[in-house]
């Protein structure tokens, strides 16, 4: 990790967009410990066998017929730079067209170590992620299924946790996501379409509330679809686990707990509780097979009154 090596990285942003997408990767991966790679063959197969356990026992307990994709990644942090600064270009390239910067290279450097402290965060916290690679250039690209291997071992030495345990824990959320875009082949181009109408009210200067608001609802189906299936899928107790990555996600330093409000994590943190809160009357009102029906179609999506009110989101997708 190399503090000055980030800073003058940042500071030779250059070029004629809003950011230097090269540079902010160079300074994000400066400035974050790369961790270890160093896998045993049993921590390989442990985290295959995770993998095809979980998507067993996914299908069988939510009734979904899904894939995962082919390839599996086990990263280190400068891997997950790599793998998402593709993702983070194509969600910014409605701006990057249009925008017009007052000062282009202070804006410019500004923009980059923003950018480059974000991807360093996210890339010491992650631990595991399903990607749909929205708004990806090739679109029949194969998902992805990524998991940060010094993240996982880290975490599951500061919770205090079995490693194994834990690790398999993770796969089984992973995977769960898996199975909603299994399950709605729709969600990918639904999503993507209320991201670029979001995007393209903010580059004109406008904000489209209704597009980012259709948005943060689905987003908070999916996180709370998969909170509900990875415990009632995993084959082993998990209460302890639930509670202290509950309690991950809202504690940390002074300095970390900033740095995940100033990125909106804490948004992220409200649709996990509040959409697993849903999905969790659903299933012990009606079965999960009832809370699954969410990705039949769009028009299933649960409306911000009935996030609150399950029963009214019951009465009108099974009346």
């Amino acid at each position: 990790m190399n503090v000055l090596r980030s800073l003058r990285a940042v500071s030779e942003a250059s070029g004629s967009g809003v950011i230097d997408w090269e540079k902010a990767a160079e300074a994000a991966k400066a400035s974050t410990d790369p961790g270890s790679l160093d896998l045993s063959p049993g921590d390989r197969e442990g985290y295959a066998a995770d993998v095809r356990d979980a998507r067993s026992r996914v299908r069988a307990v939510a009734g979904v017929d899904f894939e995962v994709p082919a390839t599996v990644e086990i990263q280190n942090r400068h891997h997950w730079v790599d793998a998402n600064l593709d993702s983070f270009r194509n969600v910014m390239r409605p701006i990057e067209t249009t925008a017009s910067l007052p000062l282009p290279e202070l804006s410019r450097v500004a923009n980059t170590g923003s950018l480059a402290f974000t991807l360093g965060f996210l890339a010491r916290n992650v631990l595991g992620q399903y990607d749909p690679l929205l708004l990806a250039d090739e679109p029949d690209t194969d998902h992805g299924l990524y998991f940060v291997h010094p993240n996982i071992v880290a975490a599951a030495t500061e919770l205090d946790v079995d490693y194994p345990r834990f690790r398999r824990w993770i796969a089984f959320h992973e995977v769960s996501h898996a199975a909603e875009f299994g399950a709605a082949p729709w969600l990918p181009t639904y999503l993507e379409a209320r991201l670029e109408e979001g995007l393209r009210g903010l580059s004109s200067g406008g904000f489209d509330r209704e597009a980012l608001a259709e948005l943060q609802l689905a987003m908070t189906a999916v996180e709370g679809y998969a909170e509900l299936l990875m415990d009632r899928a995993f084959d082993a107790e998990y209460a302890d686990l639930r509670r202290k990555l509950d309690e991950r996600r809202s504690g940390g330093s002074p300095v970390q707990r900033l740095a995940r409000r100033l990125l909106g994590l804490g948004m992220k943190r409200r649709q996990y509780e509040r959409g697993a809160a849903f999905f969790e009357r659903v299933a012990d009102e009606r079965g999960i097979e009832a809370a699954s029906a969410v990705w039949d179609r769009p028009e299933n999506l649960p409306t911000r009154a009935e996030l609150d009110h399950p029963e009214t989101w019951l009465v009108r997708i099974d009346p």
